[in-house]
């Protein structure tokens, strides 16, 4: 059973999360049904979705939600069954339905709003509602160019959940709308199996401690981040370049030049948010970085991570290289430690779980979160 980490004012430490609570199927279970079928879900870009009739599946706790685009260019999110005998309606992760949603056991049909438009010997049972046996709608949410679900019967506020995350910690919502990510294109698209805890990836994005061991590449460019304080420690604080780094690249040098809204104080800053319960959000002046996480068991996490830059960077076929590679050498390292992680929870050293130092305390937050969502105390 999960438990709330207990605070110790009079210590430097503070206790974690129990061991099981990253590796026991039940935890996991009741992960899924209380905090990724509730909550708000970043499932897909919205510009991968280009025409109409494209379409992504992508598995959201123990449902798989189907995203396709109508005639009319609008996005809209199914459960991805069919309402005759519950087949699965589309069986690969993305693709393109030209004329419309057809399912490959008994070919009930679907429009791309969901609605039951043919089924062998259909007109011989007129009395068939066809929207009420059309596909369930899934409500559906845009922005910063991704498209978001929530199965819950009553989703919180979008506002107050998503949008709130990047207020909370960057103290409003202007500064992340500067960057225009919606309007930014895709420049390259990295995904990672990680054998760990979905939890164990958020705690490590959360926290820098281990960035002057682990991290060599990201603290030559964040030197502060060295010191062990990551930039999520601090409301609206942005980590400083180094003065000899050019640019957020792997060699220091000179990125693509600043993104026309950003502010002058947003310059030569790299900016970390996590939205729970899913999604790191990094931003430095010419580009913005995306993780979404799709966890699929206890131990295991399927990481999607967009690198995005003005269109005419990508158009031009700019060499991006520079400025991935920095933040693919940062994810490897981290999914590794994770990967080490993984493993430990189950040992008896583990069994009451581990501490955070001062410079991690603010986890400790995110552990209370946790618990209450599985409680039912959260939104």
């Amino acid at each position: 059973m999960t438990t709330t980490p207990e605070l110790a004012p009079t210590s430097s430490l503070i206790t974690t999360l129990p061991g099981t609570s990253y590796t026991d199927p039940e935890t996991f279970r009741q992960e899924q049904e209380k905090i990724f079928e509730r909550l708000w879900f970043c499932a897909v870009r919205s510009a991968d979705l280009d025409k109409p009739g494209a379409f992504r599946t992508v598995q959201v706790g123990r449902e798989s939600v189907l995203i396709t685009r109508n005639r009319k260019g609008e996005l809209r999110a199914f459960l991805n069954i069919c309402r005759h005998r519950g087949a699965r309606l589309c069986t690969e992760e993305s693709g393109e339905n030209r004329r419309n949603l057809q399912c490959p056991y008994h070919a009930w049909t679907y429009d791309f709003d969901g609605k039951l438009v043919a089924a062998p010997n259909l007109t011989s049972m007129p009395d068939i509602d066809r929207t009420e046996r059309g596909l369930v709608t899934v409500p559906l949410r845009e922005w910063l160019g991704y498209a978001w679900v929530c199965l819950a019967d009553e989703p919180p506020s979008f506002e107050d959940t998503v949008i709130g995350a990047a207020v909370e910690r960057l103290g409003d919502a202007a500064h992340i709308e500067r960057y225009r990510t919606e309007g930014l294109a895709l420049g390259k698209r990295i995904t990672y199996d990680v054998a760990a805890n979905w939890k164990l990836i958020i705690e490590n994005f959360m926290e820098c401690y281990h960035c002057a061991t682990i991290h060599p590449e990201l603290t030559d460019v964040l030197p502060e981040f060295a010191d062990g304080f990551a930039a999520q420690y601090y409301v609206g604080h942005g980590a400083e370049f180094a003065p000899e780094a050019e640019g957020f690249t792997v060699d220091g040098k000179g990125g693509f030049g600043r993104l026309p809204e950003i502010a002058e104080d947003q310059d030569r800053r790299y900016y970390a948010i996590t939205v729970r319960p899913q999604v790191f959000v990094n931003l430095v002046p010419d580009h913005v970085i995306v993780h979404r996480m799709f966890p699929m068991a206890a131990d295991r996490t399927v990481v999607e991570c967009d690198w995005l830059y003005l269109p005419e960077v990508v158009e031009s076929g700019a060499d991006v290289s520079s400025s991935v590679e920095l933040f693919h050498r940062v994810n490897q390292q981290d999914f590794e430690a994770c990967e080490r992680t993984q493993p430990a929870m189950d040992s008896r050293a583990y069994r009451d779980g581990g501490v955070l130092v001062p410079s991690e305390h603010h986890i400790g937050a995110f552990h209370r979160w946790v618990t209450e969502q599985l409680a039912g105390e959260g939104a």
